[in-house]
């Protein structure tokens, strides 16, 4: 089955299921100048940034960079004001797509209509800009039938895709995970999966799953490692 992905899908390809990600707090100006060479060698979906990055970025003059970066991170229980601002600042400084965090507070306690609104404000937004929503639910923290649920909402409010997690609480991405929220979403919106993921491999599970993106913040690693399989499939 891997062997099947490695030989039909070439590196290029590969490359833009990733997000490759910058959003641990040690993150330094250095870092993110490697990153920036990286998603230009490999081609990556986005390059992901904490709004600190963004601004700093911004303002190296940095082009042709398909930035995302994040909203209400990583809990997700900052107010809606709050974070329709924070996207549409980001929007405004270039930001393509949003990675937003599901308000886990107020879906626990099942204030749905709560969740939808919180959800589709930034989703609103980001439509004005033709911006991608991608909305984080922490599936760690959820049971199955939650997870199902918090599609069903992100689907309502209009957002593009569900995420798994923001790999900072709560485990990370799991294939069972993945498999559920994609036969969840019907085709209606996309899966990104995320946490966790370190190796060519675990991509490659993810996506035969159902995962349309991947974000992780090994992305050279297993972009590495994806070239290194595909010569070994195709000797074969």
């Amino acid at each position: 089955m891997y062997d099947e992905f490695i030989r039909r899908i070439d590196e290029k390809s590969f490359a833009k299921y990733i997000d490759h990600t910058l959003l641990k707090p040690q993150m330094t100006i250095n870092d993110v100048k490697k990153a920036i060479e990286h998603y230009r060698k490999y081609g990556f979906a986005t390059l992901v940034l904490s709004p600190y990055y963004i601004d700093v970025v911004r303002k190296l003059g940095v082009a042709n960079v398909k930035l995302c970066s994040v909203v209400g991170f990583p809990l997700g229980s900052v107010s809606t004001s709050v974070k329709v601002f924070e996207a549409k600042e980001l929007l405004e400084k270039g930001v393509c797509e949003i990675d937003m965090v599901m308000n886990i507070t107020a879906f626990k306690s099942r204030n749905y209509s709560y969740v939808v609104n919180d959800i589709k404000s930034v989703v609103d937004v980001a439509k004005s800009y033709n911006a991608i929503v991608k909305v984080i639910i922490e599936t760690g923290l959820l049971t199955d039938e939650e997870k199902v649920k918090a599609v069903e909402l992100i689907i309502n409010a209009g957002a593009d895709y569900v995420k798994t997690s923001t790999g900072f609480i709560a485990g990370g991405a799991t294939v069972h995970d993945v498999r559920l929220l994609k036969e969840a979403s019907q085709g209606r919106i996309k899966v990104k999966a995320a946490g966790g993921i370190r190796h060519a491999y675990d991509a490659i599970a993810m996506i035969l799953a159902g995962a349309d993106r991947i974000g992780t913040s090994t992305g050279v690693q297993i972009i590495e490692e994806y070239y290194l399989l595909r010569r070994n499939v195709i000797k074969e």
